[in-house]
């Protein structure tokens, strides 16, 4: 039997569970770390598999924090994100491969109106019925981007050599997924 006639299981991003969140250089000598505080999405599985077929979510970009308002105001401004004219940032998954134990999600980011391929590397943390009854799964996944690509290019050169925002932009994904019973 396929997967796409097998019976799918649709989980709900619970957001309490779950992080979004990004490092990038600062500097040259330092890392800045930030999250995004208010998104919504689904993981769905076939069942009988712990690793998703389809993966959407949908991250309110201007929930960006990272710890310092003036430079989350910055990242908000059409410098960077331009969350008044990109309000969304979304990931929809293309392809997976892989087991519990490892996997790949290939799939289509779109930040700043630009959508880009991305490639997560990813694991199942684990799965279980909760005291309420429903079932819950947990994921971590991790990948990397180049802002440039995605139209955010501002930066500024530093007098000592270096710029001041890294292009590199590493993603740590902690994900807990619940389907009510």
């Amino acid at each position: 039997m396929t997967a796409t006639r097998q019976a799918q299981q649709t989980f709900t991003i619970d957001p309490a569970h779950t992080g979004i969140e990004f490092t990038v250089r600062h500097m040259v000598i330092s890392k800045v770390r930030g999250r995004f505080g208010t998104f919504h999405g689904t993981v769905t599985l076939v069942e009988g598999s712990n690793v998703p077929v389809a993966v959407d979510v949908e991250i309110d970009a201007t929930s960006i924090d990272t710890r310092e308002p003036q430079r989350d105001a910055h990242l908000k401004s059409a410098d960077f994100l331009d969350a008044a004219t990109y309000p969304t940032i979304a990931f929809r998954g293309t392809a997976f491969a892989g087991d519990d134990s490892a996997f790949r999600i290939d799939g289509d980011l779109t930040i700043h109106g630009v959508t880009k391929p991305v490639r997560l590397d990813a694991s199942v943390e684990g799965r279980m019925t909760d005291p309420w009854g429903n079932d819950r799964i947990a994921f971590e996944a991790q990948g990397k981007i180049n802002r440039k690509d995605f139209g955010l290019t501002w930066n500024q050169a530093l007098e000592t050599g270096g710029v001041l925002v890294g292009e590199e932009v590493v993603i740590a994904l902690t994900v807990q997924a619940v389907r009510p019973k």
